[in-house]
């Protein structure tokens, strides 16, 4: 699938704009981690508004890492220059509060809480695909970058990912399993 160029390069101007292009990230900066997401997704074969939403992911903050570039109440900006449908999944994805959601996003039935409303509902099978795939670029591409981060967190992203399991698209799998496979037991 190809992304719509002018769309990304619009997407890296506004946060060249905003001043956050160069916030300090594991592996660099925010504005390479963004664009390393992004070519995971790509790569992973995801459609262009997921794609563009990795890009963009954190825009709004997110739950684990508090800079955000563009308030909430701007959200209207970035719907013009990735569209709604990126940007909802943008939204999704920075919405989420992870001690609340992650246990038991894979469910079907599982309540999602909006970590800016405090809302609890249940999305919709592609909103969890969306954002599982999603959270797997995004945290692989920190543990690929961050050896620390790796050896202190591969456990529960193993956990996590293999809860997620059945959202991740084949490619993801695969990955997620290449990256972190499963602990030795000591002794």
């Amino acid at each position: 699938m190809v992304l719509p160029a002018e769309r990304a390069a619009a997407a890296l101007g506004l946060l060249d704009e905003l001043g956050g292009a160069g916030v300090e990230h594991p592996g660099g900066t925010l504005g390479a981690h963004l664009e390393r997401v992004r070519r995971q997704l790509e790569v992973w074969g995801a459609r262009p508004a997921l794609q563009l939403a990795g890009l963009c992911h954190a825009f709004y903050g997110t739950d684990g890492f508090a800079v955000a570039p563009l308030a909430l109440g701007q959200r209207g900006r970035l719907v013009e220059v990735i569209g709604g449908e990126a940007e909802a999944i943008v939204y999704f994805y920075a919405s989420c509060d992870r001690g609340a959601s992650y246990p038991r996003i894979a469910q079907s039935d599982a309540g999602f809480r909006d970590r800016f409303t405090g809302r609890t509902f249940v999305p919709a099978l592609q909103q969890r695909k969306d954002f599982a795939e999603l959270t797997a670029a995004n945290e692989l591409d920190i543990a690929r970058i961050d050896a620390g981060f790796r050896e202190a967190h591969s456990a529960g992203l193993l956990a996590l990912f293999t809860s997620l399991k059945p959202l991740l698209s084949p490619a993801a799998r695969e990955e997620c399993a290449a990256l972190l496979p499963p602990c030795a037991p000591s002794g």
